[in-house]
C-alpha cells in the first residue's frame, strides 16, 4: 500500500470511527493537499487554501501574543466545527464535525490520528 492510501486509510477510519466528524484532509503547511476524505461538493484547492491561511495567521497570533507555538485552530460556526491541528512537520490535519460534537472526544481521536500520520510521513 503507498504513503497516500495509507492516509486516506487513515482519514476513512478517523471518520468511520466518529460519526460526530463529517470531513477530513491532511493538508501541507502550503496549502498543498496530501490527502482527503471530503464530500464532493467541497473543493480541495480551496479547502487547501484557507487551510494554509488559517495556519499562518494563528501562528502569526500565537505569536505576537506570546502564546508559544500553534498547537490547534478551532472554529465553531452554526453548523459545527473545523479542528485544525498539526499533524506532523510541515503537514495540518482538518476535521469539520456537526455541532453536536463532543470536542473531548474529537480531541482524542483526532491526536489518534495524527499519531499514525507521523508513523507513516
Amino acid at each position: 500500500m503507498s504513503r497516500t492510501e495509507e492516509l486516506n486509510q487513515v482519514l476513512r477510519t478517523l471518520q468511520s470511527g466518529t460519526p460526530d466528524i463529517e470531513a477530513s484532509a491532511l493538508i501541507s503547511e502550503d496549502g498543498l493537499m496530501i490527502a482527503s476524505a471530503l464530500p464532493q461538493q467541497i473543493e480541495e484547492m480551496r479547502v487547501a487554501g484557507m487551510s494554509s491561511t488559517l495556519l499562518s495567521l494563528g501562528s502569526r497570533a500565537a505569536n505576537e501574543l506570546s502564546r508559544g507555538a500553534m498547537q490547534q485552530v478551532l472554529i465553531r460556526g452554526d453548523n459545527g466545527y473545523v479542528v485544525m491541528v498539526r499533524a506532523s512537520e510541515g503537514t495540518m490535519l482538518l476535521v469539520l464535525t456537526t455541532s453536536e460534537a463532543k470536542l473531548g472526544l474529537i480531541f482524542l481521536d483526532v491526536s489518534r490520528a495524527v499519531k499514525e500520520v507521523g508513523r507513516i510521513l
